[in-house]
């Protein structure tokens, strides 16, 4: 598969795996990068900018093919180090960088400067209309259907993906949404270049996550997700389970709830903890409505071999039914 996203970032197959944190760790990005997609590593997965550096060359002693590295820039109560981690990237040579949240204008030329290649993620057109002005890429269009933050516009791939289309010049990958060949094949039909995914990656076997957190997604049907954080213009995607519940109830009483109140529940920490222990029901586990697609957890090679194949198959049969 050759277009403009397999040219710009160097790639065989235009799937890139999302950089997600605390899951986007060097056994994972070299594994999607080997079988011929784009790795990605979460640079906020990794304590220090300087263990990102080590992060970025073990991921090199496992892959000679390209992967990027993930930088989310949004609201925290503790900034991290962002000028240094930027500094790291640059240092070490990464040439594709996947940018989210509000990044200032100053961080994209710094990286078009380094030669970098910028893939911002956006939840809506005017959104990515705006990186577009800004010089980045690639845009990669989140829909509704994603995990994690899906914005608060509330807009289905199936029509986000061609009203961004429509109207940029860059590149766009679909996100959000996409699990096997035939969501690649329709993001393709609607004029997406190549498609993003994160859930569908979590549960491969080189997912640096407990197999426990694989199951639960095997297990977990399309409607076993929900938005929480919504009350404070924060939505996020995440797995149903007791602790979303929680949130959810504490939300939903007469005048909402502060985030101090809801911080111990949706504490990065505490969901890193969980997909560590394989206790699903202690923390916050990112997830799209694709876990429902979910029936197998092959290796990542298994998994893009079999999307392609699927892929090629699905256009074919619409094609030959727009001939007949």
């Amino acid at each position: 598969m050759k277009n403009r996203i397999t040219e710009l970032l160097g790639i065989r197959y235009p799937i890139v795996q999302g950089g997600m944190q605390w899951v986007g760790r060097a056994e994972l990005a070299a594994a999607v990068s080997n079988a011929g997609g784009l790795g990605t590593l979460g640079a906020l997965t990794q304590p220090t900018p300087e263990d990102l550096g080590r992060e970025i060359e073990r991921c090199r002693a496992m892959t000679d093919k390209p992967f990027g590295v993930n930088v989310t820039m949004l609201p925290t109560v503790n900034p991290p180090p962002y000028e240094r981690i930027f500094d790291v990237i640059v240092e070490h040579g990464i040439r594709i960088v996947e940018t989210a949240g509000n990044v200032p204008v100053e961080v994209f030329q710094r990286l078009r400067d380094a030669g970098i290649v910028i893939l911002h993620k956006c939840t809506s057109v005017r959104h990515a209309l705006a990186a577009e002005k800004r010089g980045v890429h690639i845009v990669s269009i989140d829909g509704f259907e994603c995990a994690g933050h899906p914005g608060e516009e509330d807009v289905p791939g199936l029509v986000l993906i061609p009203a961004a289309v429509s109207v940029l010049r860059v590149p766009v990958i679909a996100s959000g949404g996409i699990a096997d060949g035939r969501g690649m094949a329709a993001a393709l039909s609607l004029g997406a270049e190549g498609v993003n995914m994160g859930t569908r990656f979590v549960a491969t076997r080189e997912a640096p996550v407990h197999d426990k957190v694989k199951q639960a997604l095997l297990d977990a049907r399309e409607n076993e997700t929900r938005l929480i954080m919504r009350t404070l213009r924060n939505s996020s995607r995440v797995l149903l389970n007791p602790v979303s519940e929680e949130v959810l109830e504490l939300e939903h009483r007469p005048g909402g709830a502060a985030f101090e109140v809801l911080r111990p529940l949706v504490n990065g920490q505490r969901g890193r903890a969980a997909l560590e222990s394989g206790d699903v029901t202690d923390g916050v586990i990112w997830a799209g409505m694709v876990a429902g697609l979910i029936d197998d957890i092959p290796s990542c090679g298994e998994l893009i071999e079999r999307m392609v194949l699927q892929c090629r198959e699905r256009l074919a049969a619409a094609a030959a039914l727009a001939a007949a």
